[in-house]
């Protein structure tokens, strides 16, 4: 995975891995089908002077609200300990349409995780990307990443240089400690997100901000140019690192967090987690100066119980979460490890129950993937910028394959492996269910492709929608591009529909449309306010289509506000109010290619 900078508000330094490669396997846009001998990964991080600059969106805030989502009352009708949401208003006929949505407040109730709406880049976290839930610094660059004194290592992505690139593009002092998690945790933190900071945990850091190019120029690079990076300090922590120690410790590193963001650390949960690292089945192709060899099975293992054990002992009360794959070849064989035993998704979810049962604590709480969709269209990889028909008909599909059996996506994940569809959320939750129940999932990179146009926009928020809808933990969008208006925009259908904070709910309620190729329904309410309900509509074709939209809530409704994103502009526009034929019931025009923010009044 790589990492790519952004000039934001305060810059953050975040890193994509888009199934593992660098910037010029993104933009080739090759496989990641292992049976190929390559690694597809559309994130790439330029580690050169000139990166690509991002930006992003943002949703309700704070530590997890959520808990576990497999936890859920399924008697209590609220599926909260809110208020008494009062007698359940059936819904009357709103006549006949193109597709149906039926909605109902007392079934399929689940909360909505805030931390869905992340990102690994953003631009204005105050009004762009307001509502923003999570901001992750990871990638390629955060592997080498020395806390102590800011310097990293570029691996494949630039010429294995250890330099100063980080703060450099943060526009921080990288002469004080910290400074480049520091800076930008605050910023995400002063504005609502919290914050998903990576422990490295490959085995080294860099020593040095030399540059100069590839350190194997320097005799024994590896003692002269790195230092190791230690779980655990066994000695009391300083407030200032020691820099003439020649080791890093990473349970030091989140004590000084701690220190620098005590507020953060109150309560339940913490605000700042913590990844274990980046793309570990991909060490030996980006990282090949301090982890030559590919990682093994009971290595990556032992190594993230290890240091999520030495983070746990810090703070308790913190996320952590794990393996962090780049992609499919490494859930199921971690890119052919040579070690392997089994799936690796299966292996290292029961490892990491046994390794609970030994600590007497949970160490990994969320199984953390990345996902960019492997569907082709007109000879590309849909993750492109690439808005042809064929593309623009794929990628509004692509989203399907998180969770529908009945529908097979044009990719070699489905046509070669599987011979059938992906199925991701259902099939990872099964191997969840089985083997280390209660862990939840992550994404914390993917890309659809798109950002420019209407059909990124539409792909986005159906991702979105899916999250919650099943119960996905944590998740942040990583930027393949300078072309992402139409991203934040879909963000924006949830974060802040009407521009000033208005979002969708917090909980998950029953939402089914007649035909799932041609449109998408989501709906919510709040646990505090039962009565109050947030629909998102999608039309993924390319004429209008009515919907018939019938909604079993705890309220009457007399009318309904409409926002609108279609056509080529990036912004949710207020429609007419529409008005209710019969009691909770009514008839929407959804126009061609949209997103539409429908709330009952």
């Amino acid at each position: 995975m790589q990492l790519r900078l952004i000039a934001a508000p305060l810059a953050l330094v975040l890193a994509a891995c888009n199934g593992g490669g660098s910037e010029t396997t993104a933009t080739t846009q090759s496989t990641d089908d292992p049976t190929q001998g390559t690694v597809a990964d559309p994130s790439g991080d330029p580690g050169g002077p000139d990166p690509t600059d991002s930006s992003t969106e943002n949703p309700p805030t704070g530590g997890d609200p959520t808990g576990d989502p497999t936890s859920i009352s399924t008697t209590d009708p609220t599926g909260t300990t809110g208020p008494d949401p009062g007698p359940l208003v059936e819904p009357g006929d709103p006549g006949s349409g193109d597709v149906t949505f039926e909605i109902r407040a007392d079934i399929d109730r689940r909360p909505i995780s805030p931390w869905i709406y992340g990102t690994n880049q953003y631009d204005d976290l105050a009004t762009t990307n307001r509502g923003l839930g999570l901001v992750r610094q990871g990638g390629n660059r955060m592997t080498a990443y020395n806390w102590e004194n800011n310097a990293s290592n570029a691996g494949s992505d630039y010429q294995h240089q250890n330099d100063d690139y980080l703060a450099s593009q943060l526009g921080v002092d990288g002469d004080i400690p910290g400074e480049v998690v520091r800076a930008p945790t605050a910023d995400a933190l002063d504005a609502g997100a919290d914050m998903l900071v990576t422990i490295q945990i490959c085995g080294y850091v860099a020593a040095d901000k030399d540059g100069g190019g590839d350190v194997d120029q320097t005799p024994d690079y590896l003692q002269a140019r790195f230092n190791p990076t230690i779980a655990r300090k066994d000695a009391p922590f300083a407030s200032d690192p020691d820099l003439g120690d020649d080791a890093v410790y990473q349970d030091e590193f989140v004590a000084w967090l701690q220190a620098q963001f005590p507020d953060a650390f109150f309560g339940d949960t913490a605000r700042v987690l913590f990844s274990l690292d980046n793309e570990p089945d991909l060490w030996s192709e980006t990282h090949t100066r301090i982890h030559p060899d590919p990682v093994g099975y009971a290595e990556l293992v032992a190594k993230n119980t290890e240091f999520a054990a030495a983070i746990k002992d810090v703070a308790a009360n913190a996320i952590v979460a794990g393996f962090v794959s780049y992609g499919y070849a490494g859930y199921t064989t971690l890119q052919n490890a040579p070690d392997a035993q089994g799936e690796f998704i299966t292996y290292y979810l029961q490892a990491m129950a046994d390794a609970e049962a030994e600590a007497g604590k949970r160490l990994v709480d969320v199984l953390d993937l990345h996902w960019y969709t492997e569907v082709h269209a007109n000879g590309q990889r849909i993750t492109g910028d690439d808005n042809s028909p064929e593309s623009v008909a794929a990628r509004v599909q692509a989203p399907r394959s998180l969770w529908d059996d009945s529908f097979q996506e044009d990719s070699w994940i489905a046509n070669d492996v599987l011979q059938g569809p992906v199925r991701l959320l259902p099939w990872l939750q099964e191997r969840i269910d089985e083997h280390y129940p209660g862990t939840g999932l992550g994404f914390t990179e993917y890309n659809y492709g798109g950002g420019g146009h209407i059909s990124g926009a539409i792909a986005q928020a159906d991702v979105l929608g899916i999250f919650g809808r099943e119960g996905v933990r944590l998740a942040a969008y990583w930027a393949l591009s300078d072309q992402t208006s139409m991203i934040w925009a879909a963000f924006r259908a949830y974060t802040s529909y009407d521009g000033q904070g208005a979002h969708f709910g917090d909980t998950s309620i029953h939402a089914v449309t007649s035909d799932v190729a041609a449109t998408s329904v989501y709906a919510s309410t709040d646990a505090s306010d039962p009565a109050r309900t947030v629909i998102v509509a999608i039309n993924k074709t390319d004429a209008p289509l009515t919907a018939a939209v019938t909604l079993a809530a705890y309220a009457e409704y007399s009318s309904v506000a409409v926002w609108q994103l279609a056509g080529a502009e990036p912004e949710l526009v207020a429609a007419p109010d529409l008005s209710l034929p019969a009691t909770n019931a009514f008839l929407y025009e959804m126009p061609a290619y949209s997103v539409s923010v429908l709330v009952p009044q």
